[in-house]
């Protein structure tokens, strides 16, 4: 079987979980996200690299790169950035690689102005409001979509 790279992508102050409103969040830190991520994808076939960053044109750089790098899909929390980067959608357009979008929380029962994604309509589905799993959904569908053709 062929490994497939898929990046999996932070966005800004998820570094801190494990610690910020773990009621919301959870107790889980970042790391430990990274590492069943890493396992899961070891058993999905696939290549798991995951990168965290509050910059958002460090994000912007990191998805450019997919297109040119190997790197067959991506699963990304951008995190506030969801909510108003223009910039982070057009890089996804630009790398054509297929993005499954995820969340740790329930956006939708939250403040009112998370509830629009500007990158839900390039990604192909959103998995959100199951805490730390939402990344382990997310990349088994990233893996059934990359296996589909």
């Amino acid at each position: 079987m062929n490994t497939q790279k898929v990046i999996v992508i932070h966005g800004p102050n998820l570094n801190l979980l494990g610690r910020r409103e773990p009621e919301k969040y959870g107790r889980m830190t970042l790391a430990e996200i990274d590492q069943a991520l890493v396992a899961l994808g070891a058993e999905l076939g696939l290549e798991v690299e995951a990168m965290q960053s509050n910059d958002e044109g460090a994000i912007v750089t990191r998805i450019q790169a997919t297109r040119d790098d190997g790197t067959a899909g991506l699963v990304l929390n951008v995190a506030a950035y969801t909510h108003t980067s223009i910039a982070i959608r057009d890089a996804l357009v630009f790398c054509e690689r297929p993005a499954v979008e995820v969340h740790l929380s329930n956006v939708h029962k939250r403040e009112p102005f998370r509830h629009v994604s500007l990158i839900a309509d390039v990604c192909l589905g959103q998995i959100l409001g199951f805490g730390p799993q939402s990344y382990l959904l997310g990349l088994r569908a990233l893996a059934a979509h990359l296996s589909a053709g």
